[in-house]
């Protein structure tokens, strides 16, 4: 059991049964009266986020979360295929297990995701990645001034909006975080 004073953004505590991660949290000291903790905390089943406050001799429950190194190695109708790095074990995640982050891993990528028991809770990616453009119309020449964007399909399948100048082949950083062109690689 931790109290508020133990609060930290990304930690997931367990609360009527549902696991919870803290978003955001702020601790208040008001003139009159204890001090209290005001939380956003986000359902990790449901993806909700709701707004709760803590008393300051409030408790709640840790939750143990272990993170281990996968190497993705495939996706197929199943789901992504991922072998775990220190004892050979395969694992297989569905689609919503991996939600967003499907769209910036490669084959042979090597993927930290963290678990609770056996249910997988969240993929950390760095905060781009580079990938190669597989599909994508031709540019013209004086495209490269322009703030003009295109439609690019990236070796994941992922779809993003880039500039003109950017051609098939060519290996591009994405942002893992919003889904957008950085530069060229």
């Amino acid at each position: 059991m931790i109290g508020m004073s133990d609060f930290r953004k990304g930690m997931c505590i367990l609360i009527d049964g549902k696991l919870l991660k803290i978003v955001e949290f702020q601790h208040v000291k008001p003139g009159k009266g204890s001090a209290f903790v005001r939380t956003k905390l986000k359902d990790l089943d449901t993806g909700a986020v709701t707004d709760r406050t803590f008393r300051e001799n409030e408790k709640v429950e840790d939750v143990y979360l272990e993170k281990k190194e996968l190497q993705f190695l495939y996706k197929d109708g199943e789901g992504y295929h991922f072998m775990d790095q220190a004892n050979y074990e395969q694992s297989v995640l569905s689609k919503d297990d991996v939600g967003d982050s499907g769209n910036y891993i490669k084959e042979n990528d090597i993927v930290s995701i963290v678990f609770h028991g056996t249910k997988p809770i969240d993929i950390d990616l760095p905060t781009s990645v580079t990938l190669k453009v597989v599909e994508t119309e031709p540019g013209f020449k004086g495209d490269t001034v322009s703030n003009v964007k295109k439609p690019a399909k990236l070796e994941t399948d992922y779809i993003i909006q880039v500039p003109l100048f950017i051609k098939e082949g060519e290996m591009i950083k994405v942002d893992t975080r919003t889904g957008e062109y950085i530069s060229r690689f």
